[in-house]
Parts: C-alpha cells; structure tokens; sequence
C-alpha cells in the first residue's frame, strides 16, 4: 500500500480491504523505522494520529454517505503550518516548545476532507534555504542518497512522501521551496497562483510570495490534494474568493496543439549537462504526445534573484518582529531588563541564515536605502510579471528546468549563501509574478539522482498545468521511479 495512489487507497478503504488504522498504522511503522535515518520529520504523535484514523473508520461505518474521497487517507505537515495540539516549529529553535492553539486553514480543511495527520515535517528554519540544512533540528537527508541534501525549505515534506513515510504532504512555496525539493527527491510538487489557498495560520516568511502547496507522486495525487486544500477564506486578506474548482477535471485532455514556451533564458548557461540531457528528452516526448514548442523570452528573469532577496528579507524581518520571547515561544533564561531579554532571546533563538535576512531586510527598509533598494526592487518584480505576461500571448505553459543541478551535497553551498541562493534560479520568477507553477520528474541525473521538469502557467491554469504533467506521467513512469529507502 506504501505505492498506491489517492484514488488507489480511497478505493481499499472503500471497499473495506484495509481500515484508516491500519493505513495510518503502517506508515506510522515505517516512520519509527526509517525517520532517524532522513529525519524528516519534527514530531510524531501515534495516539494523536490513531485517533483521528478511528474517526475516519467511524464515519466510513455509519454509511451516511457523507464521506469525503479522501477520508481516512493519512497525510504529512509542513511544520510551518499552525496544527492545533501540535508542535509547530517552523523548524526553529525560538519556536521549539510552542503547542499550536488553532489550526491553519489548509490544516483544517484537510481535517474537514477526513485526511489522518501522521506528523510535522522537518524544514529550514523560517522556510530560510534551499537544502534544509538550516533547520534547528538538524538536516534532513535525500531519500534516494543520504549523503545529499533533499532541497528545500520544504524538504522534510519531500523527504518523507519520497521515501513512502506518507503517501502525500503539504509544502509551502516562497521562491521555489516546493518545486525544488520535488524535483531533487523525484516528486510532483505544485505552487498554485498566489491567493487561491489561505494562508491564515501559516507561520509568514515574505507575506506577498508565501504560497501553500501539495507535494504527492503524481500530477493527480496533486491535483486531488489541491482540491481539498483550496478555497476562500475571509481570515486571509490575500484569499481570493472564486468559485470553488475541481483540479482533476481535465487531466485526461489530449494535448494536440499544446503551445509549450520555452525561456532563452532559462536554457542559457548555468543549467548542468545532465538536467538539460532529462529535461531536452522530456521536451521531445511532449512533441510525441502533439504539444509544439515555441521560443519565448523572459529579459529580465536574471533580476529575480537580486529582486528576490531584497523584497523576501524586507518582509521577514517585519514578519519576525513578533518572535521576541514575550508571549510564546524561547526566551533566554539570563537577562538584564526588557530591552535585554528581547535580544538575548532573538540572538540565541534564531539560527544563522534567519538573521541574515533579517539584517537585509532591516537595511533595506531603512531610512536613505528604501528608495534605493526595495522600491527598486518592487520595480523590478512588476518587469518580470509583465514578462510573463507578454509570454503567455505566445504560449499555453512555460517549461524548463526546476533547478540547474541535481540533489548536492551537504555542506557543498552552505559556505557560500549566493550560491546556495542561485539554487532557485529558475523557480524565483513565478513567485515573484504570483503565477503557478509545479515540477514533474522527467528523468535521471548524475549519480542516478531525479530531475524536475518546471511547468509554469497563466494566472489560475492549476488545471490545465496538472493535465500538461498527467498526460505526460501517463506516458512515462519516472514519477514511478522509487529512492533507496523505499525498497
């Protein structure tokens, strides 16, 4: 059961062939087994989990018929996501005895879905890092190599759904942190257009590029996940209220026509040889499958970064202020006066990187450096937007690599911040324009490691782009293709 789908497993549970507390019981067992080896996950909380599977069985047993498809069905947390009489930590040690009173609205619209929560997923700290090497609970290792990182900042949720731990996570996406680490653990992983899921009770890093997202096997374990997730919430100022969507209504579309635009950009220099041989071969199979690739250009793509780590630390270090030692959360056991206690409990409570965007972000709103880089900055991130607009005249869905490289290893960038930043070169863009994007395994790499295949659409395309990676995952099995550790 540890490879079924969604469908596979709602379809068991249907049919009484297993229960919820088996299901959440095997995985439970697998994660006592092979989570101090990834260490994927933060907390685990069998009677929590098994409780909740109970429930599921109970309302599946009184045949109401008032059972939700994905009832029953166990699921892995970012722990970025607020989870009532849960840790929450977001990976960070200013946060690591705070016991959430409420939950995030994707958390319970998965509860209200009957999905069984089986743990919090390790990150880097504050959604901060592309390998999650930044966490205060330690570096979550790669399933398909130990030795390497998984991505991140969502790499506990990619760790633990690639070496079967859960069938499907949440993963929250800021400049690629969910694409990134689907494409180095060999994951589907999708950032829908920003707004479209509430982010009320996600702990904030940068509010105006955070995004929820699911991190499953396959474009349809999305696109179910999705389904469940999304909607309007009126806690949330940034959620949009529309019509609610069915995400799996076209993933059997034929793609005859299909207009695919490819960045001159994004196929210039820094993308290692092997991701361009997976991702050119990907590119010739959605020819077969009647797609034409046309060329398109996104001229100010390479400002995305510098753009990017102007804007993202200036809100985090205005979304961290609240982290002080006061109400919740660390505070240092030694200090003076009020004054004292509020840095002693900042400077020992955050980890390395969180202060460094915390510092840049400080500077870049301060007085004489506003003008000169954060509104150049914002400048700059509607240039990009526009891009993507011009592109769109030309294309149905925009493709490239998800990242340059494969999974590296660990300490290989952690000295050197832009280069660990470069990372999410090719995923920072679609944030920055609030547009969606996912990444599909399209082949291996150096080492026999995956590669991810971005595909970005328009504004609310969710639907489209999982019928774009569907047809192709019908077509080829390396979103089948399993780490190590699942043997």
């Amino acid at each position: 059961m540890i490879h079924a789908s969604l469908k596979q497993l709602a379809a068991a549970l249907t049919a009484r062939r297993i229960s919820s507390v088996e299901l959440a019981t095997l995985f439970l067992d697998r994660i006592e087994r092979l989570n101090p080896k990834l260490n994927a996950f933060i907390t685990v909380d069998r009677d929590k989990t098994l409780e909740m599977a109970r429930a599921a069985d109970a309302l599946r047993a009184a045949g109401s018929g008032q059972v939700a498809p994905l009832n029953g069905i166990p699921l892995a947390h970012k722990d970025i996501f607020c989870t009532e009489g849960w840790l929450t930590t977001c990976g960070s040690k200013i946060l690591s005895n705070f016991v959430s009173p409420y939950d995030a609205h994707v958390v319970a619209q998965l509860k209200l879905a009957g999905m069984v929560t089986l743990g919090k997923c390790n990150m880097d700290e504050f959604a901060m890092g592309s390998s999650n090497e930044t966490s205060w609970f330690g570096p979550v290792k790669n399933p398909w190599n130990t030795a390497l990182v998984p991505g991140g900042s969502s790499g506990g949720s990619a760790a633990a759904v690639a070496a079967r731990l859960a069938p499907v996570a949440t993963g929250t996406d800021t400049g690629g942190s969910i694409r990134q680490p689907a494409a180095l653990c060999g994951l589907t992983g999708l950032k829908p257009t920003y707004g479209v899921v509430s982010r009320y009770g996600m702990i904030a890093f940068a509010s105006s590029l955070d995004q929820a997202g699911p991190m499953a096997r396959s474009a349809e374990d999305c696109a179910l996940l999705l389904n469940a997730m999304a909607g309007f919430d009126a806690r949330d100022s940034t959620s949009l209220e529309r019509a609610a969507e069915d995400y799996a209504r076209d993933l059997d579309k034929p793609l005859n026509g299909l207009r695919i635009g490819l960045p001159t950009e994004f196929f210039a220099e820094g993308m290692s040889a092997d991701v361009r041989t997976a991702v050119e071969a990907a590119l010739d199979e959605y020819r077969k499958l009647g797609a034409v690739t046309v060329e398109v250009s996104l001229p100010n793509s390479g400002l995305s970064v510098p753009a990017y780590y102007v804007i993202a630390p200036a809100e985090a270090s205005s979304n961290l202020s609240r982290f002080d030692g006061v109400r919740y959360g660390y505070r240092a056991p030694e200090y003076g006066d009020l004054t004292d206690m509020y840095a002693k409990s900042r400077a020992q409570g955050f980890g390395a990187e969180v202060k460094r965007r915390i510092l840049i972000g400080t500077y870049v709103l301060s007085h004489g450096y506003y003008d000169a880089y954060y509104l150049q900055a914002q400048k700059i991130r509607r240039l990009i937007a526009n891009d993507f607009v011009e592109a769109f005249k030309h294309c149905d869905v925009i493709m490239g690599p998800t990242s340059p490289t494969v999974a590296f290893a660990f300490g290989a960038k952690s000295a050197d911040p832009v280069q660990m930043y470069l990372s999410d070169i090719y995923t920072i863009s679609t944030n920055l324009a609030g547009l969606p994007g996912m990444s599909i395994p399209c082949g291996l790499g150096a080492g026999g490691l995956p590669v991810g295949l971005q595909i970005v659409g328009n504004y609310f395309a969710e639907a489209q782009m999982l019928n774009v990676a569907h047809r192709f995952q019908q077509a080829t099995d390396w979103h089948l293709r399993t780490a190590g550790l699942c043997e």
